[in-house]
């Protein structure tokens, strides 16, 4: 094709080749030189004058260095005097920060970079089961009623109050703020007990600004973790869907796949796996997670008002995996999950955008198999697999995992081994998206259709 250039970045350098290749022409040549200080320093071999360029650099690995040599090349070839320069970013750099910034303490998730011994994929609590009679008769006959035994009090020595298996996630933490600012413990939400809230950085609105700014005319990308990315551009931003990819899979390869459950782990992809499960006439279920559940910080009122008291009491008491896990007045905050949908003896199929540190996945495999799945399969569009995402998943509940090669899997191949790790090429998309920009044509095609 004339006039179109296709340059690689370091992130994904066989990513770049199969593209190409798929557009039968020769990759520009880019040199890309580090100094001692760690300063990049970028030099576009071929000429781009008045060429339809296009930059191939997927959010993966050292990301601050793979997103800074993608501007330095942008800015290098608008400097160059190239007509039209096209970011193609199959993983989109701080996605997960458009809004609101990924923060460990609020999902669970905290960053691991050594290997355990042993891992729990349990959440806490799991999904909740009603008591059985004899359990209820016992929770009954633990606390004395009052009412009952017409003496109108209380006893304080006789309230039993069950110890929780494990601790509670979210707990507070202590941090400081300016001199106007009030001191004191942050909840989950990240406010004071005053209201006040801690100042969040919104990096999309950066991050679209620094490309915009660089010199890029349009961008490319699959599956942006928040739609809502591309509000922030103020140039087109073409959002591909590895769907199609994923939907030929679960046709080809999973057999009956009409008696399979489509599953997504969290509520936020729930549409993603609403819409396949629809187009495939298959079954749904959603594990739900109420991330944040305050229970009171004072102890339940043991006043003289009888029928207020035992209410007071019971209210403070939260049904939980058939146990009645008692108010704390450390002010811990507590998570439920449970799975909607019915899964017992049957194939199911999670569906995810994006798996880094694996922990939803993982725990949402473990649910599915407490609740009597017989296989679970993992469709993941970008497996970055950072932290200790690896060790957990050779232990966990996942039975096969399938990903795409929107960043690199070599590594992660070589340690899952083929028979757990099954990764689905996204060349042909991102190549037929280039030359359908390249020549004027529609991109919509590829939404439902794929290539």
């Amino acid at each position: 094709m004339r006039d179109l250039v296709v340059l690689g970045g370091s992130s994904h350098p066989s990513l770049t080749k199969a593209i190409c290749r798929n557009l039968t022409i020769e990759q520009g040549v880019v040199k890309s030189v580090k100094f001692s200080n760690g300063e990049t320093s970028i030099e576009v071999v071929d000429s781009v004058r008045e060429k339809d360029v296009f930059i191939v650099q997927s959010g993966c690995g050292d990301v601050n260095d793979t997103f800074i040599e993608l501007l330095i090349m942008i800015a290098a070839c608008k400097t160059a005097s190239a007509k039209r320069v096209t970011a193609v970013l199959p993983l989109f750099p701080y996605s997960r920060q458009a809004d609101v910034p990924h923060a460990a303490n609020k999902t669970g998730a905290p960053s691991i970079s050594h290997q355990k011994d042993s891992y729990t994929f349990d959440s806490a609590p799991s999904t909740p089961r009603p008591l059985s009679r004899a359990a209820s008769q016992a929770n009954s006959n633990s606390v004395n009623n009052p009412i009952a035994n017409g003496s109108g009090t209380i006893n304080n020595n006789n309230l039993k109050q069950p110890t929780p298996t494990r601790k509670l996630p979210f707990v507070a933490k202590s941090i400081v703020t300016n001199s106007a600012g009030t001191l004191g413990t942050v909840d989950a939400y990240g406010k004071t007990e005053s209201g006040y809230k801690q100042w969040i950085a919104q990096n999309g609105t950066l991050i679209a600004n620094l490309l915009t700014t660089a010199g890029a005319d349009r961008c490319i990308t699959m599956d942006l973790h928040d739609p809502q990315f591309q509000g922030f551009f103020n140039i087109p931003v073409d959002n591909l869907y590895s769907r199609p990819l994923l939907k030929h899979y679960i046709i080809d390869f999973i057999p009956n796949y009409q008696q399979c459950v489509i599953v997504s782990p969290d509520s936020g992809g729930a549409k993603r796996a609403t819409s396949i499960a629809d187009n495939l006439g298959c079954s749904f279920a959603l594990i739900h997670k109420e991330r944040r559940a305050k229970v009171a910080k004072n102890p339940p009122s043991t006043s003289m008002s009888s029928s207020n008291s035992v209410l007071s009491l019971n209210s403070s008491e939260v049904l939980i995996s058939g146990q009645q896990t008692p108010a704390s007045s450390s002010g811990q905050m507590v998570a439920t999950t449970m799975l909607v949908g019915d899964v017992k003896d049957r194939v199911c199929v999670l569906v995810d955008d994006l798996v880094d540190t694996s922990y939803t996945i993982t725990r949402a495999a473990k649910l599915l198999k407490d609740q009597g799945a017989k296989y679970v399969y993992a469709l993941v569009t970008h497996s970055v697999l950072s932290g200790d995402a690896i060790n957990r998943l050779q232990k966990s509940s996942i039975d096969k995992i399938i990903t795409t090669n929107s960043v690199p899997q070599a590594d992660h191949v070589r340690h899952l081994g083929t028979d757990r790790l099954e990764v689905l090429d996204v060349s042909r998309i991102l190549a037929e998206s280039i030359r359908r920009i390249h020549n004027g044509e529609s991109v919509s095609m590829l939404f439902d259709h794929g290539w």
